[in-house]
């Protein structure tokens, strides 16, 4: 029996091995290995998808719009309204950033469905990387458009004096941990749900391998899973909506203070 097997529980199925990034083309310079991996193959994917769906499905825009184009449109309008609604207009000009971001979280999270894939998203590097990107980039356009005035953010309205050393000191903790927070949760459902769906797949191999009466014992993992994966789907989504809506209240902080 294989090491993997026995930290399986002797099944043979590793639920951690989904996760094992893999050099496709190496490529190195110096001491840097910059190679291309089945992270990056499934992020190419990624964008292939989004660029198809946007682009090519809008190509032949129809009055009445078919199937793909109306997916194009609700798209665009869902993250239009999460925009104006959150930010205001002053948050347009950065609509097509958010589109991006939101566009790029659900594409990964939902080919990581697929059998046989790579959840990019289900890595911390990636989820870091992204919500790094965004503290900084939020961070800047505060100060460039308040100047200091940007650290009233840390100061709340009416505070009284006696209070104002612990609450700055907190305001800014919570700051610099929004970055940590909004990977961490992306990562960590993924990863988690992943996880479970192939925990319970080694259940379903277990039972259906020893035969007889077990293999009646494998309808609940499998029906379990069935029930799971369409809830796996719900959060991909819904894990997407909650990275941009975050974004986008991150930049209505940095636009308007409070």
């Amino acid at each position: 029996m294989s090491a993997a097997d026995q930290e399986s529980g002797g099944l043979g199925i590793d639920p951690m091995h989904q996760f094992e990034v893999t050099p496709i083309i190496p490529i190195h310079f110096g001491g840097i290995d910059a190679s291309f991996t089945n992270a990056s193959m499934w992020m190419v994917f990624a964008a292939i998808g989004i660029i198809s769906l946007t682009v090519f499905a809008m190509s032949g825009r129809a009055m009445v719009p078919g199937r793909w184009q109306s997916i194009a449109e609700l798209s665009y309008e869902f993250v239009a309204n999460m925009v104006r609604d959150n930010v205001g207009k002053a948050g347009q000009s950065y609509f097509p950033f958010i589109f991006t971001l939101f566009m790029f979280v659900l594409f990964s999270n939902m080919l990581g469905m697929l059998p046989y894939s790579f959840t990019t998203t289900s890595h911390i590097i990636v989820t870091f990387a992204l919500a790094l990107f965004i503290f900084i980039g939020v961070t800047l356009i505060g100060v460039v458009k308040h100047g200091f005035h940007f650290l009233s953010l840390f100061v709340p309205k009416g505070l009284p004096a006696v209070l104002l050393p612990l609450i700055v000191v907190i305001e800014v903790i919570s700051y610099l941990s929004r970055p940590i927070s909004l990977s961490v949760r992306l990562f960590a459902n993924m990863m988690a749900g992943h996880t479970m769906l192939k925990v319970f797949a080694g259940f379903v191999i277990g039972f259906l391998g020893a035969g007889g009466l077990f293999t009646g014992l494998a309808i609940a993992p499998i029906a379990f899973m069935v029930a799971f994966t369409g809830l796996e789907i719900l959060v991909a989504f819904l894990q997407a909506y909650v990275f941009a809506i975050l974004t986008c209240i991150y930049l209505n902080d940095a636009l308007h203070l409070h």
